[in-house]
Formats: C-alpha cells, sequence, structure tokens
C-alpha cells in the first residue's frame, strides 16, 4: 500500500478492482477542510483516462509490472505472437489488449508489453517508426499558399497525413502516440 501523497508520475496503483497509471497529480490544500489529491489517471487494461481525486493520506495498492522487450512474430486471427528478445519465448497477446498499434508495427519489429500476474496489460510500440508509404495520390501543384496535407497509405494500412512533397515509395517518420507525421527519411 501507498499513500497518495507519495504519487509519481507514472506509478502503477490498482483503483477500484483495475489497474491505472499516475498521468498527473496535484496536492491541495484548502483553507477550510482536509487536503486531498487531484489526479490523473489513465487506466492499463481499457486505455481510457479518469480524474480522481482522494483524500489526503488515503491508501491505494502499489502495483509491481513487469516490463518486457518482445519482438512481434505474427497475426493468428484473434491474436498476435510476441517472442521475448532475451529468453526466445513466445506469448501470444489477445488483440483486445493491442489497440491501434498494428498501425505502427511490422512483423519483426520490437514492442515494449507490461505484465501484471503474468498476464499482458498494455503494449507499447516505439514512440517513432519509419514505414514506406504504398499509396499517395499526386499533389496539387500550386496548393501550397498553406500547410496543405493528403492522406497516404503506409505498408501496415494506416492513413496518415502528410505534406504534398510525399510521393509513393518514400519512407516516412511517424510518431506513434499521435499517430502524426513527423518527417520524410532520407535512404
Amino acid at each position: 500500500m501507498v499513500s497518495v501523497n507519495d504519487f509519481k508520475r507514472g506509478m502503477v496503483i490498482k483503483v477500484d478492482g483495475d489497474i491505472y497509471s499516475v498521468l498527473e497529480y496535484q496536492h491541495v490544500k484548502p483553507a477550510r477542510g482536509g487536503a486531498f489529491v487531484r489526479s490523473k489517471l489513465k487506466s492499463l487494461t481499457r486505455g481510457s483516462i479518469i480524474d480522481k481525486t482522494f483524500k489526503g493520506g488515503e491508501k491505494v495498492e502499489d502495483i509491481r509490472i513487469e516490463s518486457k522487450q518482445m519482438q512481434y512474430l505474427y497475426d493468428e486471427g484473434d491474436a498476435l505472437v510476441f517472442m521475448d528478445t532475451e529468453s526466445y519465448e513466445q506469448e501470444s497477446v489477445s488483440k483486445e489488449y493491442v489497440g491501434d498499434i498494428l498501425n505502427y508495427i511490422r512483423e519483426s519489429d520490437t514492442v515494449s508489453i507490461s505484465f501484471y500476474e503474468g498476464k499482458p496489460i498494455s503494449i507499447e510500440p516505439p514512440t517513432f517508426v519509419e514505414l514506406k508509404v504504398i499509396y499517395a495520390e499526386p499533389g496539387v501543384r500550386g496548393d501550397t499558399a498553406t500547410n496543405v496535407t493528403k492522406p497516404v497509405k503506409v505498408e501496415t494500412g494506416a492513413e496518415v497525413k502528410v505534406p504534398l512533397f510525399i510521393n509513393q515509395g518514400d519512407t516516412i517518420k511517424i510518431d506513434t502516440r499521435t499517430g502524426e507525421y513527423v518527417e520524410r527519411v532520407k535512404k
């Protein structure tokens, strides 16, 4: 158990039977009444973000999670198969835990998987990935007065908005946190 007064960013706690990561917290001491802690928590099982207020000194369960670097091997229908890069053990992970990361990873890419009591609870792709553009409509000449973008399709099947100068066959860098184009990669 840990006191809410000891919250730190990234700390993993169990509240109301769900596992959360602390995104933000603020200690508040009003002129009247007792102190309290406002927090923003992200559910590691559902991915939703909630605002929760705790009384000062309240205790919550501190959770220890294990993170492993694992390589994505293949899709087996309702699950994805990953391999531990150290022990070479394979782990099948249900697609409900995956979310939209398949838009950013290819077979043989490495991801970070967090486990709680032997079960995967979250999968984090690398922050930036480089993917090849497989389909791009040509940009319209003279349409450059403002920051104009066009949709392109990358090798994983994801659609990304990019500047007009990106063409089919180019490799682009994408921020996996936002799904946005970062830059064209020179090869």
